[in-house]
């Protein structure tokens, strides 16, 4: 018997044994603690996300699930460090609309191929709003006026850059108009956009449904459509920018939980399984509800997709601004 041929049957037995003791350990999961990483700050809106799954998944599956803050980067410490921990069901985080901006921005090479994606739990897509008193009652007329008075329309809803913007950006773009076609305003965020929109400082808002609601029902401002897939479980009777215009425009502010990259694909099957049971507890739901979270879940292979189309959608708003780096 040649060396060689040892050699090979050696090799082929390691491999045997290794993707055995893989599929057992998929099995047995989870029998110890489970790392949750959260790319940003203590007591943030990711924090919030992170921690209850991971109180609930420790419930549902009788381990401890730590939550663990890695921060910095703008996110990029936190997002690597998911990415690169050992793929043994061990290790998972959250993950943020950021993962499709940041390597865009030049911050990191880091992208949505390095990990895998375990669950979408969270899609907060913009909503498009005027003043109460705006003569625009829809988006298509919003447009003809942008179209046929470039430049001249005010809107705002987040820094320059932030998400809101590009949504807006984007959205314009979309129906073939320029980003200069419109002047966009930056603010701190939503709640003083909103509060200009109300003062009839501006002529349109792009914001989270959510963040607009006291001024809805205080009728100060009215909303002309949402920038998401589908209607809002919550604004039922409001359209969506897709059903108004014909549009697949979206950049979500999106969250979920991912694993690192290389899960072995019965690992993923079953924490896939596990974080749905979680999304799907009354607890979850109605935590979430009451922080003003907007809900929203896929499996492990639809976010993956997901994460494609916004990461395609982030880098070419992006670029159109020029506040791409790649």
């Amino acid at each position: 018997m040649s060396r060689k041929f040892v050699v090979l049957v050696a090799v082929l037995l390691i491999s045997l044994f290794s993707a055995s003791a893989c599929f057992a350990n998929a099995e047995k999961w989870p029998e110890k603690p489970i790392t949750m990483l959260i790319p940003f700050a203590t007591g943030g809106g990711t924090d919030f996300n992170a921690r209850l799954v991971a109180k609930i998944l420790s419930d549902i599956t009788g381990v401890r699930v730590n939550p663990i803050n890695r921060t910095g980067g703008q996110g990029v410490v936190g997002h690597t460090a998911i990415a690169k921990g050992t793929p043994d069901g061990y290790t998972m985080g959250d993950i943020e609309c950021e993962l499709s901006m940041m390597h865009w921005q030049g911050l990191t090479d880091l992208t949505y191929r390095d990990l895998t994606p375990i669950a979408l739990i969270v899609s907060a897509g913009g909503a498009v709003y005027v003043n109460e008193k705006s003569p625009f009652k829809t988006i298509n007329e919003l447009f003809d006026a942008m179209k046929k008075n470039p430049g001249k329309l005010k809107a705002s809803g987040a820094p320059h850059g932030g998400i809101w913007h590009l949504c807006a950006a984007g959205m314009v773009q979309a129906e073939g108009m320029k980003v200069t076609d419109f002047v966009w305003v930056p603010n701190d965020g939503s709640a003083p956009s909103l509060q200009d929109l109300a003062a009839g400082g501006l002529d349109f808002v792009v914001c989270g449904p959510k963040e607009a609601e006291s001024l809805v029902s205080a009728k100060k401002v009215r909303p002309l459509v949402t920038v998401t897939k589908e209607r809002l479980v919550d604004y039922p009777d409001l359209p969506t920018l897709k059903e108004e215009t014909g549009s697949d425009w979206i950049v979500d502010s999106w969250s979920g939980i991912a694993a690192p990259g290389g899960l072995p694909e019965d690992l993923k099957v079953k924490l896939g399984a596990a974080i749905k049971q979680v999304w799907e507890t009354d607890e979850f739901q109605d935590t979430m509800k009451k922080a003003g979270k907007t809900l929203a879940y896929l499996g492990p292979d639809e976010f993956k997709a997901f994460l494609a189309e916004q990461d395609e959608n982030y880098g070419k708003i992006l670029k159109s601004l020029g506040l791409a780096k790649e």
